[in-house]
């Protein structure tokens, strides 16, 4: 007999505002204010989740934070090796990286590899000052030596479970869903 799989939401919309809320002020905090400060989200989930930063940065600092689009596609490590050949995506970085704070943005943050084929695109349109990372999402089982300065929900997660972030944007709801079952 085969197990159902079940889905289980472990954020909520307001959980999710609450996350960001939090990451903005905290972001803030650490880098002193926004001086030098741009923000980049990874495509998909981190574009959006971007924007939101975004938002919330300026209703704070009362002035607009820069902010790009990264397509991490042909830096993956994997593109070779996958018989999945994903659609590649428009990268929009209107601005120099040189000397600036990079926050990177992201859904989750899992194995890592995502985060390390972005830094490898980041260097492309410059070299940052310093390169941050903030996620929705921390669901653990890194393979590479990589963390996030800014969590949004450290969510302790098998390999056999899934994690879905669907956004407003996206997916017409804001939810983080774990979904166990084989």
């Amino acid at each position: 007999m085969t197990k159902q799989k079940t889905a289980k939401v472990v954020l909520d919309s307001e959980g999710i505002d609450r996350g960001l809320t939090r990451i903005a002020y905290e972001i803030l905090e650490k880098n002193k204010g926004m001086e030098h400060l741009v923000l980049v989200g990874i495509r998909t989930g981190g574009v959006y989740l971007a924007g939101r930063l975004q938002k919330n940065i300026s209703a704070i600092e009362g002035r607009e934070v820069p902010l790009g689009i990264l397509d991490v596609t042909l830096y993956r490590d994997d593109i070779a090796t996958s018989n999945k050949k994903p659609p590649l995506g428009k990268t929009q970085i209107p601005f120099d990286l040189t000397d600036k704070i990079v926050v990177l943005v992201d859904d989750v943050l899992f194995t890592g590899r995502t985060i390390r084929a972005a830094m490898d695109a980041l260097i492309d349109f410059g070299r940052p000052r310093m390169i941050q990372l903030a996620v929705l999402i921390d669901r653990g089982h890194r393979e590479l030596p990589i963390r996030a300065d800014y969590v949004g929900k450290n969510l302790p997660s098998s390999l056999w479970e899934a994690v879905s972030v669907n956004l407003m944007e996206k997916n017409g709801k804001d939810e983080v869903l774990i979904e166990e079952g084989s």
